[in-house]
């Protein structure tokens, strides 16, 4: 007599998947208690180029602005700060915590063209924009050229 089996495709994904993790030392599993790593996190960031300036948006949001830090050193703009996870709810009532908290540093080298000392930074509605101002003599600039039809 012959058995029927059920073939399932899925059937040794997630054992292989925690092969994979426990090779990587679980850096992309979730806390044992169901929780994502609260380690260090990097903002994303949005940097454009305009004609006069370069601008910045990081997006940072349940950052307090007093916890924000914009420094140029070196030709460097360096971002700092801390989103902080808020302990005044009981921590037994969250069913899952999946935002990143703690300290971050984004640095990006500028240019010799941005002007350093004209640099100046927005907080508004959880979005740090950095305006980047350029040098004046680094600016495009547009010579009016005037043709003559006789040649002169």
């Amino acid at each position: 007599m012959n058995t029927i089996t059920h073939w399932d495709p899925f059937q040794g994904l997630t054992t292989l998947q925690d092969q994979v993790n426990r090779l990587l030392g679980g850096t992309f599993t979730q806390g044992r208690s169901g929780e994502a790593d609260l380690a260090a996190w990097a903002p994303a960031v949005d940097i454009l180029e305009g004609k006069d300036e370069f601008v910045a948006q990081v997006d940072l949001p349940g950052v307090q602005e007093q916890d924000i830090d914009v420094r140029v050193e070196n030709n460097t703009l360096t971002i700092r700060g801390e989103r902080k996870f808020e302990k005044n709810v009981n921590e037994e009532n969250y069913l899952r915590v999946e935002r990143a908290y703690g300290s971050f540093t984004r640095s990006f080298s500028l240019s010799n063209t941005v002007n350093a000392e004209a640099i100046r930074a927005e907080y508004k509605h959880g979005v740090l924009t950095v305006h980047l101002p350029k040098r004046e003599e680094s600016k495009p600039k547009q010579v009016k050229i005037s043709v003559s039809g006789n040649g002169k």
